[in-house]
């Protein structure tokens, strides 16, 4: 097996279709299906089954599940490591954030690298999906949370108070909130993967169990529009609340965790020109006043 057919059979096992797969190779259905079935007969054995669930490995796929991602390890490594030597600014760099975090300060920071470097192309992906740095899935990820993968080095770009935040409309027409009180009688907009993890679930210290939650998203560009829409009262990095002219609720009161903003890439690409120049105006877009 070579690393084209490795790349194949890969992708077929991980998208259990070969209309994914395809999708994913940026390869047609046919020709992926053609080239799994000259696999197959090289090998003179079956490495899948069709099966309700989709293509399914048989046994004499799991025995090659291992080599062909070990084949995959390496070829990223070595994708890698020669870029790391590219002294050149031109290329694409590929870049993945929040869709709040992209609108704020990667697409500003884009504007200027273009200035500077017309020859860099940024493809920026904005999900809340962590993508797999290691496999090329993104040179640059400005992310909330920290990694701890080895190869990746993270910096940190920001660490914001959060506050509860609500419309002078929400205020006007449903008062505010009394503490203690577990928000009863008051409508809640809220990120969801956040509310998730928590064990009480609570905004600015104050359990929620009392109120209406209107609005679940996973996005926080989408609670800070709600807020400011009136829809409910939020929890927000408290700079944006306040660049977004809504009024603070309890003041005094705070998440105790605060909102961290974090620049990774992996070490085999930090060094390379464009990803390099990519990173300063990503960090100065961070630092530059409001």
């Amino acid at each position: 097996m070579n690393w084209d057919d490795a790349r194949i059979f890969l992708a077929i096992h991980r998208e259990r279709t070969l209309r994914a797969a395809a999708r994913v190779l940026n390869l047609d259905q046919a020709t992926v299906g053609r080239r799994l079935a000259t696999l197959e007969q090289s090998l003179s054995a079956a490495l899948f089954v069709r099966s309700s669930q989709g293509y399914v490995l048989t046994p004499a796929g799991q025995l090659a599940l291992r080599p062909a991602e070990s084949m995959e390890r390496s070829a990223h490594d070595l994708t890698r490591q020669t870029q790391g030597l590219d002294k050149r600014l031109a290329g694409e760099v590929k870049v993945t954030t929040t869709d709040a975090l992209a609108l704020e300060f990667v697409i500003p920071a884009i504007e200027n690298l273009h200035a500077k470097h017309p020859d860099v192309s940024v493809h920026l992906s904005t999900s809340t999906q962590l993508l797999n740095l290691a496999k090329r899935a993104a040179d640059i990820a400005v992310r909330t949370v920290r990694p701890r993968n080895p190869g990746l080095i993270a910096r940190q770009l920001a660490s914001w108070e959060m506050g509860l935040f609500a419309s002078q409309a929400y205020l006007d027409r449903m008062g505010q909130p009394g503490p203690g009180k577990a928000f009863s009688g008051h409508d809640l907009v809220v990120y969801q993967p956040y509310i998730d993890a928590m064990r009480v679930p609570a905004l600015a210290g104050e359990p929620l169990h009392g109120g209406r939650i209107v609005a679940r998203f996973d996005s926080n560009l989408s609670v800070r529009a709600a807020i400011k829409a009136g829809i409910g009262l939020g929890e927000i990095p408290a700079n944006m609340g306040e660049r977004d002219g809504l009024i603070r609720v309890w003041p005094s009161c705070r998440r105790e965790t605060p909102y961290e903003v974090w620049l990774v890439t992996h070490e085999d690409l930090r060094r390379t020109a464009r990803i390099r120049a990519t990173i300063d105006e990503i960090v100065q877009a961070f630092q530059a006043p409001p």
